[in-house]
């Protein structure tokens, strides 16, 4: 075949990828809708899950449900190449605030995009799966997931990701945070508040003195550099003296050296206020590690393609955006991307209000179908390339391989 043989052939299976896109329109367009209009938690996804795999088995995928144990992920798969394709597929919401990040989008993109691609699969020498992965938002399924081995043997891992209005389309040279949450708990003794406060030994104040330090400390750590926190328990009356106070951390950084940096400070600071006050202190995990977001640069290349035909802004970013994401654990092990995804209009920030009500309107779904074909596309290019599909096929995931380079 020759060069022009090869770039009509591109063309007409981008053609048909568009296309298989459009005859789901209407069937994933209701799906999305209705994860939006009903936000499970994570882990508690039971009605987005089973949409979804519903419409996949209509597509033709055979469909695993409770993948690595847990019940509302699952493994939908169609064809059998040689090489595996895997599209993630979230579907959590935020709590008291909905679908605020946009998952419904996610989901529908990789949905869309899976419809199209499962016909061809063969075609395209691909093994596709659609991986439904739940709790990102907090409890980081990937990571579970990864390391139950849902994903061995995946040579590549693609997804998207909504965003306000006006970021580039270009994913080349962004990335995401890596992100550890804890659970400080300060121990105390409780008195009574008025008859003999000196008896006590006062867990609040420990709670108080914590976010403080924490507080001082940001004016010294680097910009791109996260810590949040809230208290999430301090007391139940005040003419008692609290015994124990809980406060939820987390900390964020692009590198993980600089994150198990930031991490030691933070415990400081919790580590002071105990001493300050004679509390004792427990600090434990509350969710898996997420790790720093790598994007394929191959994989960039073709989605920068295919956001240039529907002429998307895809100049190059201005720097590392914020934010964390358990996509960053596949990314650690396996060739991906994770590009975001703009909508129009949204000039407000992601985890708003505000933001839930614009994912949920016609310029977003729009955007998402044009980033299921993106994703086709980005697949189909990879898997019809030599050169990548040589790179993916050495890269499929081990777990075995994985645990020998540890």
């Amino acid at each position: 075949m020759n060069p022009t043989d090869t770039t009509r052939a591109g063309a007409d299976v981008h053609a048909e990828l568009a296309a298989g896109v459009e005859s789901w329109r209407g069937k994933v367009h209701d799906l999305a809708r209705d994860i939006h209009a009903h936000p499970e938690l994570s882990f508690e996804e039971v009605r987005a899950a089973a949409g979804i795999t519903e419409l996949l088995r209509e597509g033709g995928f055979t469909v695993e449900t409770g993948t690595s144990g847990l019940p509302t992920a699952f493994t939908a798969t169609a064809g059998s190449g040689e090489l595996t394709v895997a599209l993630c597929v979230e579907y959590d919401a935020l709590p008291k605030i909905g679908h605020a990040c946009g998952h419904n989008l996610i989901a529908g993109a990789s949905v869309a995009a899976a419809l199209a691609l499962a016909p061809l699969a063969d075609k395209l020498g691909i093994t596709l799966k659609a991986i439904g992965t739940p709790a990102e938002e907090h409890g980081g399924g990937k990571s579970l997931m990864l390391e139950a081995g849902a994903f061995d043997g995946v040579g590549l891992s693609l997804m998207v990701h909504p965003v306000q209005d006006g970021v580039t389309y270009n994913p080349a040279g962004t990335s995401a945070q890596a992100v550890g949450r804890y659970r400080a708990t300060f121990t105390g003794k409780a008195s009574h508040a008025a008859a003999a406060p000196h008896l006590g030994v006062n867990a609040a104040d420990a709670a108080v003195l914590s976010q403080v330090a924490v507080g001082l400390l940001r004016q010294q750590i680097p910009g791109d550099h996260r810590v949040a926190a809230y208290v999430a328990e301090a007391g139940h009356a005040t003419n008692i003296i609290p015994e124990l106070a809980v406060v939820e951390f987390e900390c964020r950084a692009f590198t993980m050296p600089a994150y198990e940096a930031l991490l030691v400070r933070v415990r400081r600071c919790f580590e002071g206020a105990a001493l300050a006050t004679g509390t004792t202190l427990e600090i434990e995990p509350t969710e898996p590690l997420y790790e720093p977001l790598l994007q394929d640069d191959g994989l960039a290349a073709n989605w920068i393609a295919a956001m240039e035909v529907f002429g998307k802004d895809t100049t190059p970013a201005a720097g590392m955006s914020g934010g964390s994401t358990d996509m960053g654990n596949i990314s650690q092990v396996i060739p991906s991307l994770h590009p975001w995804l703009s909508i129009p209009g949204a000039d407000v920030g992601i985890h708003s209000h505000a933001f839930a009500a614009l994912a949920d309107t016609p310029a977003a779904y729009d955007v998402m179908f044009e980033a299921a074909k993106a994703l086709a596309w980005t697949t189909a290019d990879a898997a019809t390339n030599p050169t990548q599909r040589s790179r993916f096929m050495a890269a499929a995931y081990s777990r075995d391989t994985e645990d020998s380079r540890a």
